[in-house]
């Protein structure tokens, strides 16, 4: 006879109970990186909220929750639980908050998708990759000291070169009116990006994503 924790399982595994469902749902965490406070809104550097913000509204929920010292929300996709996150540390300490919520969901790295900004791809641009260095980026950087790897993915969203002026200044700059379509339709398929790497994978997320589409103003920001 089968007990009754036995029975709890066979109905997670087949979808009977959906609560039990979420409950063996195998989690995927989500980060998007920026600065808090309403100061930062629609700068460079906080492209990443803009994206996890965009998965919000595909999923119709506000990353709002505190948790994880962090802004976040918990959503199911088919049979995943997708933690949503938002860091509140800046930019250049959010490494603690993502190894906290990894911790505590005992995630190996590869379940640990962070999306980011990087000047030295042309606005909109996207570029994924299963692993790799901080290239420069300090928010990249404080990730990797924490978890103590580089071994996670990262999708990197471009915000075009700084040029000739401060790069400190450039990124915590908010986008021109001229590039702000370019902006809304990368941050769009950014977020596409993300599920296809939840459902399919990191190589057919790479393959799919990692076009290069130049414009007119992406090449007048390089």
């Amino acid at each position: 006879m089968l007990t009754e924790n036995w029975k709890d399982r066979i109905r997670c595994l087949l979808g009977i109970d959906s609560l039990k469902t979420k409950e063996c749902a195998r989690v995927k965490l989500i980060a998007g990186l920026g600065n808090p406070g309403t100061d930062y809104d629609g700068t460079r550097h906080n492209v990443g909220f803009m994206v996890l913000d965009a998965l919000g509204r595909t999923f119709g929920v506000a990353i709002k929750r505190r948790k994880f010292n962090a802004l976040a929300a918990e959503v199911m996709y088919g049979d995943h639980k997708l933690l949503l996150l938002k860091p509140q540390q800046y930019m250049n300490c959010s490494g603690h908050s993502i190894a906290t919520a990894a911790g505590f969901y005992k995630l190996q790295p590869e379940d640990v998708l962070v999306v980011a900004d990087d000047m030295a791809m042309p606005t909109g641009q996207l570029r994924l990759r299963a692993k790799g260095s901080a290239g420069g980026h300090n928010g990249l950087k404080d990730i990797i000291a924490a978890l103590g790897t580089q071994q996670f993915p990262r999708l990197r969203v471009g915000i075009g070169s700084a040029g000739s002026r401060d790069a400190v200044d450039y990124v915590l700059s908010r986008f021109t009116e001229q590039q702000c379509q370019t902006v809304d339709q990368a941050v769009a398929t950014a977020a596409n990006a993300v599920l296809c790497w939840v459902t399919d994978g990191i190589e057919t997320a790479m393959t799919r994503y990692n076009v290069r589409t130049e414009t007119e103003q992406e090449r007048q920001d390089v």
